[in-house]
This record gives structure tokens, sequence and C-alpha cells, in this order.
């Protein structure tokens, strides 16, 4: 595990120290179960790596990410056990939110996710996704990266998946229960929050939930995906309620498409979130 700012690359402007903290990223370079290409255990290092780009400034807010105190632990290196590797995990982070601050979680395969649930114990998962993730196994591995929605709903109260365009006719069967709701991609950008007030959200963003043509690194790519704009205002509007976030399964089989896509979008949440604290 790294807490040395000089043994890792750290997420561009995230400069605050862990105790005056409103935000702490975590790297959880998980890959064991990916399905097709693997390489997600380099997510993080590339989601640093290609938000080195980025300006400071975000004229849509008026503030600099630098002075929104947002502080980098590092990543959380892999171990045998996945099931102890997640505790360990869900550990740290609610170190975080115990403290008062965000999450803010950098896959790392979709199974790290569970994780983040189980630190900040939302009422609703909002996960921008390709896939649903609702089987009960697969490949025999409870802990697959296809069943973190599940999983998420051992926590929350419900779950609701945009973007997702695949899965298998038992797990569309189990998203028609009252605890889960489904928006295709085609409805995504005509879709808005329904939580009660005061609910809590944690907000997953799954990079394959964008077209490949947006985001090719990845591992299990699937056609008619969202456009950037379209995860972008997802991740806008559900900020002001959201206790944890994430992105995951960014992998290194891209010109770094992905790792930009959703470096931008952890940083857009962050925006958001801190506006929305401001407004209150």
């Amino acid at each position: 595990m790294t807490f040395d700012d000089n043994s890792y690359e750290m997420f561009p402007d995230a400069n605050a120290e862990r105790d005056d903290a409103d935000y702490v990223l975590l790297g959880a370079p998980l890959d064991r179960s990916t399905t097709f290409q693997p390489g997600a255990r380099f997510g993080p290092r590339r989601v640093r790596q290609f938000a080195e780009t980025f300006d400071d400034y975000d004229r849509r807010t008026d503030r600099r990410f630098s002075a929104l105190a947002v502080h980098d632990a590092g990543d959380l290196d892999t171990f045998e056990d996945v099931e102890e590797y997640l505790d360990f995990l869900a550990g740290l982070l609610g170190d975080a939110a115990d403290d008062g601050a965000v999450p803010l979680l950098v896959g790392g395969e979709h199974t790290v996710s569970a994780a983040g649930v189980r630190a900040t114990d939302p009422d609703v998962f909002v996960c921008l996704d390709a896939h649903l993730d609702l089987r009960e196994s697969y490949a025999g591995d409870e802990y697959s990266h296809a069943t973190v929605t599940r999983h998420a709903l051992d926590v929350a109260d419900r779950a609701v998946v945009l973007g997702a365009r695949a899965g298998s006719e038992a797990e569309y069967e189990r998203a028609e229960r009252d605890d889960g709701t489904v928006v295709p991609p085609g409805d995504v950008a005509d879709w808005e929050p329904d939580f009660d007030d005061g609910a809590a959200v944690y907000c997953s963003v799954d990079i394959d939930a964008a077209d490949p043509g947006f985001a090719p690194g990845t591992g299990t790519m699937e056609p008619f995906g969202l456009e950037p704009r379209d995860l972008r205002a997802v991740v806008r509007s559900v900020a002001s309620s959201t206790v944890g976030f994430d992105l995951v399964e960014v992998n290194d089989r891209d010109d770094g498409q992905a790792a930009a896509l959703g470096a931008k979008l952890l940083r857009e949440f962050v925006y958001s979130h801190a506006q929305t604290g401001a407004d209150d």
C-alpha cells in the first residue's frame, strides 16, 4: 500500500494534506476477473497521468481544483484473497468518510465498487455502465466484476443503471424488481434523478458506459454507448447527493482516451459537489 507522495504520481492538483481533506482519492488496481482485455491494474496510474493536461481552473463553477482540498492517498496494492482485499479497501474508504471526506475510488475492475458502497452505506447506487452486472456469479466467481450491482444491492435500497445495453436474460428479470431501474443509452440524456430528498447516493462510473469510440481502453467494449456529455450530465446531476464516487474499468489498451475521459469526469464530480456545498 502506498502513502508516500514521492513513490507515485499524484493526481494533478490533489495537494491537500490527509487531515485537511474534503475528498480522499484512493487507487485500487484490482485486475483479476476481467473477461476480455485485462489491464485495469494500470487504471489508477493512467488516470493520474492523463489528467496532467487539464487546467486547474473550472470556468463553470469559478473554482480551482487545487483549492478544493483533494488528497491523493496512493494505491492499495492488491493481494490474493479478493474478499479480504475488499474488506481492507472498504475500511480505508470508510475511514475517509468517517472523517467527513468524500471517498474518490479509482479502479481497477468494477469489483472494487463493492468496497466503496460498503464504506459509505448509500440509499441509492447510481451506476453508469454498459452492463447490468447483476449476476450471482460469473465463471464460478461470486466476486466477478459482473456481479457488482448485485453486491451493491446488499447495501443500497435501490440501483439505477444508466447506459446499460448488455446483460443476461436473468439479469434483466432481476432488474425489473422494485429496487432496480435500467435506463438505456437513448434515454440517458433525458434522465433526471427521482430520489427522495436527503437520499444518499453512491455514484459509480464504469468507463465502458461510454461508446468505445470515445473510450476504447476498457476490458469489455460494448458498441452503441453514451457520448461523453451524457456521462458528464449524470455526474453533475447526482453530485449534490453523492457520498462516494468511483471511476473503474480504465485499462492501458488505448492511447489514453479512456483515462482522459475518466479523469475529467472525476474532476467534474469534485467541482460540482464542491459547488453544491458552497451554494448550500
